[in-house]
């Protein structure tokens, strides 16, 4: 068994007893498989049983998620003002590497959604979490120019944000709901 047609990736080989059998995970949505047999004995030969990813689990959603927004034909269908909430309070929630794939999903909503599907005002805890580490950037003199994974990536994502809000004309609006009234006061007396 393997996820590619040629048999080369994730390959999973089983002879013999049931109990050589076990229980294993393959990426994707596709299992191939080819049974030999070697005519030996007139048993019927195997049988397996394939389960869809673990229920909750975040990589299974992930891999779904981005599947579904990398197609054209699917999107149009997809309640993307619902997920885009979701995909939100999933990466303000999650950390490492879950964090940073949840931005993905974030930044391949952005780019396919149509004018005005998704509130980008919602980003406002993500925006302060950057803001944050602008500021621990300019103050850390130790490490100049040294960017971290979830740095980086909340960056693309207020880039591609801001230049979705200037095509539509809403940069001040958009501007005004991410920032708190406190950090208006001090750009203003700066």
């Amino acid at each position: 068994m393997s996820s590619s047609s040629d048999f080369q990736q994730d390959r999973h080989s089983f002879s013999g007893s049931p109990q050589k059998w076990n229980d294993f995970e393959l990426p994707g949505d596709t299992l191939y498989y080819r049974f030999t047999s070697d005519m030996s004995n007139t048993e019927w030969g195997y049988k397996f049983t394939v389960t869809a990813g673990h229920l909750g689990r975040f990589q299974t959603g992930f891999e779904i998620l981005k599947q579904m927004l990398s197609e054209e034909r699917v999107v149009p269908h997809l309640p993307l003002a619902k997920v885009w909430e979701w995909q939100v309070g999933v990466a303000c929630r999650q950390t490492g590497h879950q964090r940073l794939k949840a931005i993905h999903l974030l930044l391949k909503i952005v780019q396919c959604s149509a004018q005005r599907d998704c509130d980008l005002t919602l980003l406002k805890p993500l925006w302060q979490l950057f803001t944050h580490m602008e500021n621990n950037l300019c103050h850390d003199v130790a490490k100049p120019g040294i960017l971290l994974p979830l740095h980086r990536a909340l960056a693309e994502l207020f880039f591609v944000t801001e230049n979705r809000v200037t095509e539509l004309g809403t940069l001040q609006e958009y501007l005004l709901a991410l920032n708190t009234e406190d950090h208006l006061h001090r750009c203003t007396a700066q």
